[in-house]
């Protein structure tokens, strides 16, 4: 998945990644946001999350490659090597409170997939 040029959306910066149709519902997939390796999952027909790619427990670029699932009705996406969940909307390790990934706002435009600017408060 590549990145193409960045669409301006108020005073923040939405960069589209990918046509809706490219992501395959429970995978994931990799792109460069904001010049920052970024996991895709579309988790449902219509739901597409983004958080960080940067695995904080195998310090690897493999979180697109984790399992993908819901605990608690929360989507999360859990390591095959480690077992570590992560929520998809917030970040958050669900097994360990000291760890994170960065969470990024997606929004789906005619179809596209867009990427906004790295969430700074992990509740949201």
């Amino acid at each position: 998945m590549t990145s193409g040029r960045s669409a301006r959306a108020g005073a923040e910066e939405w960069q589209p990644v990918c046509r809706l149709e490219d992501l395959r519902v429970g995978q994931g997939a990799v792109a460069l946001v904001h010049g920052q390796s970024v996991a895709v999952f579309r988790t449902s027909r219509e739901e597409v999350h983004a958080v960080g790619n940067h695995d904080p427990f195998l310090h690897t670029q493999s979180v697109s490659r984790g399992i993908v699932g819901a605990r608690d009705g929360v989507p999360f996406v859990g390591s095959a090597r480690h077992g570590h969940a992560f929520d998809l909307v917030t970040g958050r390790c669900l097994d360990d409170e000291h760890a994170a990934l960065p969470a990024y706002p997606v929004r789906i435009v005619d179809g596209r997939v867009l990427v906004g600017p790295r969430r700074v408060d992990l509740s949201a």
